[in-house]
């Protein structure tokens, strides 16, 4: 299938709501995304998921209803349900209308935030449907989403992160024992889940079992943790094999903590500092922790990583979001425009980073070729390369170089 960029528009799919705790976030998100999106670059195909699961193609002038408030917003109703068909050519889209329109698509950009979205499942979907997406690929959504694995792979990388327990629903949890190991406040949150939805800042034993049961609501995982006193930063990062990082931004909450009213109903819920007031020094660290971290993670394309930089200047990593929100406060674009990049050149990159990945997927073989098939021209290859050696010494050099800064 072929999925070359040309003088003609690129079709992108822009997918948005779910079934997820923070189907809301994502119409918030899709709205921003939709009007950010240079027309005179993009045809742009609206496919909302309803709570159902169900995927339906809906107009921009009327895709969300009640979109200016947060509290109300919802996925405008539709007659157009569609499904997304694996291996069919250019035509990935196909209506289950009368007629059985197919809609060509050349990259999908998913908007979508919580579980059946941004855990890699529907990455799944989409490799399986052989079309470029914007953000991590299967496994690096996955890991980004649970909370637990996301920990212990940073912890056996060396890289600093909050003392916890990880518990399935099945498991008895002794509240004295918890409250023993990480003393109070504490954290209690959802291992599956993203902004603050089912986290509570636990002050007091009698706050601890509510707590636990009201995070179980949302994921047969939870994750308590200990409270770390810091400041919040959060730094974007954008790119596949050599990902960047933006400017540090640091989140104020006025709220007890940064949750879910905070971030997405409350619009004094919290201010921002971007970039935030801290030395070179500290903004390189917090550029380079952010960037191990997307790293070790398997991650591409984007996310979001926020950490704590505590009083004596220790940054400690609280978690990755691998489709961040893009909601007119959202910091992952705010980020990026602070760093020099606005918002339509951002998402421009982002579909950059998409296809670019793709490309390179493509040129995987999938059928088998035995090695009397690979050896011979394995062999002319470095017969070649041999040559051009002898004959331009810097390709030795940079050979030599490269050998000394892999890790």
């Amino acid at each position: 299938m072929s999925h070359e960029v040309n003088s003609k528009k690129i079709r992108v799919a822009v997918l948005f709501g779910g079934r997820s705790a923070e189907h809301e976030i994502s119409l918030q998100s899709a709205k921003s995304v939709v009007n950010a999106l240079d027309k005179n670059k993009y045809e742009v195909t609206l496919v909302g998921i309803g709570k159902n699961g169900q995927w339906y193609l809906n107009d921009a002038s009327q895709f969300l209803l009640d979109s200016e408030n947060p509290k109300l917003i919802k996925l405008n109703g539709s007659n157009q349900p569609v499904v997304l068909l694996p291996g069919h050519g250019s035509n990935q889209l196909i209506s289950l209308n009368g007629e059985k329109k197919a809609i060509s698509i050349d990259v999908v950009f998913p908007v979508l935030h919580g579980t059946y979205g941004e855990d890699g499942t529907m990455q799944g979907l989409l490799k399986l449907a052989n079309v470029p997406f914007v953000g991590p690929s299967v496994l690096g959504s996955a890991i980004g989403m649970d909370k637990d694995v996301v920990k212990r792979l940073l912890r056996d990388a060396g890289i600093p992160v909050a003392r916890g327990f990880a518990y399935q629903r099945h498991e008895k949890i002794n509240l004295d024992t918890v409250i023993k190991e990480l003393g109070l406040p504490l954290f209690v949150k959802p291992a599956n889940l993203g902004s603050s939805v089912g986290v509570h800042k636990v002050t007091s034993k009698v706050e601890l079992a509510p707590a636990i049961e009201d995070a179980f609501r949302y994921d047969s995982k939870i994750l308590i943790e200990e409270n770390i006193s810091g400041r919040e930063i959060e730094c974007a990062v954008l790119g596949n094999e050599e990902p960047a990082a933006s400017l540090p931004g640091e989140v104020i909450p006025q709220h007890e903590f940064y949750s879910y009213e905070a971030k997405y109903i409350d619009k004094n819920g919290a201010t921002f500092a971007i970039p935030a007031k801290v030395d070179s020094q500290t903004i390189k660290a917090i550029q380079e922790l952010a960037l191990k971290t997307f790293k070790v993670l398997c991650c591409e394309g984007m996310s979001r990583v926020d950490m704590f930089l505590t009083k004596d200047n220790k940054l400690i990593i609280n978690e990755i979001n691998t489709i961040p929100g893009f909601t007119s406060i959202s910091q992952y674009p705010k980020l990026w425009e602070a760093t020099g990049l606005p918002y339509p050149e951002l998402l421009d990159k982002l579909i950059d980073c998409a296809i670019a990945r793709f490309k390179r997927e493509q040129k995987l073989q999938t059928t088998f070729a035995s090695p009397a098939e690979t050896i011979p021209e394995f062999l002319d290859k470095v017969a070649e390369n041999v040559s051009k050696s002898q004959s331009s010494p810097e390709v030795l050099v940079r050979a030599k170089s490269r050998d000394k800064t892999s890790v």
